[in-house]
């Protein structure tokens, strides 16, 4: 059951290798039991980061307010960088939240999301072309200098959700960068939901949630990548992207998620196909209306 595997790729967890990350007397995250020990042990008492509760990881309740809780676990970060445990990637800021829209308890840099196992956001965006002969993806292939996942097949357009933009914004930022697609082209992307999975990584627990988004576009329009992340584009039919996925898993892993969905709506996974009524069972995809 090929598709039902690239789900559970997505989803397997096991939530008691792990105790809650907890602050301002909400759980917004998760640490694995053994590093959480360490950072009891180096960072509370005097340091101030951590209290030293047990079974949990909480940041310590004199911390008051985004920046100060910021500043605090900006420090455990650094220091985590320099044991290996948070990989040195380009520095970027996402909120720490229970939901999107919530103002942010504090920012972690997002290399840092899956140590504290907070929940991270990202948009992806499916370009897609209606011709005579059926309906076909804009497939993008990753460079294979990239840090993460390189020269594996993406979505037209994704990234994630940084500190200080909109959903629209970002996506309208990704667009350009990704793909050269102009802001009244990309403007006319359609929000259609949002997939939510947990899954456990070597350095914690990846808690993501991507806002999906669909674009018809012209029969002319070529997409040109901008920022070096992408090395080629190619305009596959849907039928070849099913059959893609069923066949090895070389896209990105989340773009497993993303696309079944994309399968699902448009018909592509119809009812005749052999995984439907249990995939579409199992696809964590929820409506959110207007989230931005």
């Amino acid at each position: 059951m090929p598709l039902l595997d690239r789900i559970a790729e997505c989803t397997t967890h096991d939530l008691s290798r792990f105790v809650p990350f907890r602050v301002g007397g909400r759980d917004l995250g998760w640490v694995g039991n053994a590093l959480a020990d360490s950072l009891r042990d180096m960072w509370s008492g005097e340091a101030g980061v951590f209290s030293d509760a047990p079974g949990r990881l909480e940041l310590d309740p004199s911390l008051e307010g985004f920046d100060e809780r910021s500043e605090a676990m900006a420090r455990v970060v650094a220091d985590l960088r320099e044991r290996g445990v948070v990989p040195r990637l380009a520095e970027e800021w996402y909120p720490v939240v229970a939901d999107h829209g919530e103002p942010p308890a504090l920012r972690l840099a997002r290399a840092a999301m899956p140590t504290f196992g907070a929940r991270a956001f990202g948009v992806h965006m499916h370009g897609y072309v209606r011709r005579p002969d059926g309906l076909h993806l804009w497939v993008a292939r990753r460079s294979r200098t990239k840090a993460t996942f390189p020269g594996m097949l993406d979505n037209l357009v994704a990234g994630g959700q940084p500190l200080g933009l909109s959903l629209r914004e970002n996506l309208a930022k990704e667009c350009a960068e990704e793909a050269d697609i102009p802001a009244s082209l990309a403007a006319r992307a359609v929000l259609t939901g949002r997939v939510s999975y947990r899954m456990e990584i070597e350095r914690g627990l990846r808690n993501d949630t991507l806002f999906l988004f669909d674009l018809e576009l012209p029969e002319d329009f070529v997409p040109r990548n901008t920022d070096g992340e992408v090395e080629s584009f190619e305009l596959w039919p849907a039928r070849e992207v099913l059959a893609r996925i069923e066949r090895a898993p070389d896209f990105k892993f989340n773009c497993h998620l993303t696309l079944i969905d994309f399968l699902l709506r448009h018909g592509v996974v119809d009812a005749a196909h052999p995984e439907h009524d249990a995939v579409r069972a199992a696809l964590p995809v929820e409506d959110v209306g207007d989230a931005d």
